[in-house]
């Protein structure tokens, strides 16, 4: 069954196909014979109950420098879409909760990937919290008072913004780090929102396990190393990608989380795992796929337009 596929996200000739899970998704889609369509968030237009957009016909090769054709632009109800993979990279600020908005008006007679009002109900830093006696001592706040205790009872912390993404401002201080009052004017200043303050585990230095679950179930891992020197193991950050196999601890982990992903519609995932704690779990873009894929683990795109097509034949 060929569906009507539109994809939307960060305009397709910005992204590095070498490691963008869009891009594998678009490549599995047209290897099936689907057809594609790409759009940016800004296109889209609520009009009363119809959610209008001007999309683009799209074919992908796994060409670097020439990955992409755009056909003539079209103005579509995305209603009349099978599907609408949800795939711009975060910030998750208004714009980002907005989309969420506009599309939870076609979801699910268009099924949306992942479910437009799961994905604005569970900000990536918060919802794992849901799982708290998976994760390392983790306090959400901007208190000062608060961070001082929790740095006297645990000691070295990391501090990040709590809608950060891509390691983007994440600091490790120490328990007699001079620099932590500066720190904290500076994220004071510059994130309204609180913030994550959790234990530093020293174990990040032989990785950060990405873990992606398709429909609730485990599909593949990728350990990524920090760079030497560095606190942060994002591979847009520096980070090795390294072939990793599951611990006993870890797939407990998703055991415990994949009914719930499964129940709120939240198809595609990442989470995080550091040392056998839980860190993160992240329901926006979740990256990944290419690099479980060529370091000789899973194809995590095909198992998910099998659930994506399973899904439609119900509908």
């Amino acid at each position: 069954m060929g569906l009507k596929i539109a994809v939307q996200m960060d305009h397709v000739s910005t992204i590095n196909i070498a490691g963008d899970s869009a891009f594998a998704l678009m490549l599995e889609a047209q290897a099936r014979g689907h057809e594609l369509y790409h759009y940016t968030p800004d296109r889209l237009a609520l009009w009363g109950e119809k959610v209008m957009c001007q999309v683009e016909p799209i074919t992908v090769r796994d060409v670097v420098g020439d990955h992409f054709t755009l056909g003539e632009p079209q103005r579509v109800d995305l209603g009349t879409m099978d599907v609408v993979l949800m795939r711009q990279d975060p910030p998750f600020d208004l714009a980002y909760i907005a989309a969420t908005h506009l599309l939870q008006k076609i979801h699910p007679k268009t099924l949306v990937v992942n479910n437009p009002d799961e994905v604005r109900n569970a900000p990536e830093k918060l919802f794992v919290t849901e799982f708290a006696d998976l994760m390392p001592p983790t306090l959400i706040t901007n208190n000062r008072s608060e961070i001082d205790l929790f740095r006297k009872e645990y000691g070295d912390i990391v501090m990040k913004p709590l809608f950060g993404h891509g390691g983007a401002a994440v600091f490790r201080v120490t328990k007699d780090d001079l620099n932590y009052g500066s720190l904290y004017d500076f994220f004071a200043s510059t994130f309204r929102e609180p913030w994550v303050i959790q234990q530093f585990l020293p174990n990040v230095k032989h990785g950060d396990k990405r873990i992606l679950l398709v429909d609730g179930e485990f599909a593949g891992a990728v350990n990524r190393v920090p760079a030497e020197g560095d606190l942060r193991s994002n591979m847009v950050r520096g980070g090795s990608p390294k072939d990793s196999d599951l611990t006993d601890r870890e797939r407990e982990i998703c055991a415990r989380l994949g009914p719930s992903l499964k129940e709120k519609g939240l198809i595609l995932v990442g989470i995080d795992v550091i040392d056998g704690y839980l860190t993160e779990i992240n329901v926006t873009a979740p990256t990944g796929i290419r690099a479980i894929q060529n370091l000789g683990g899973p194809n995590v795109a095909a198992k998910v337009m099998d659930v994506l097509e399973a899904k439609r034949s119900q509908a």
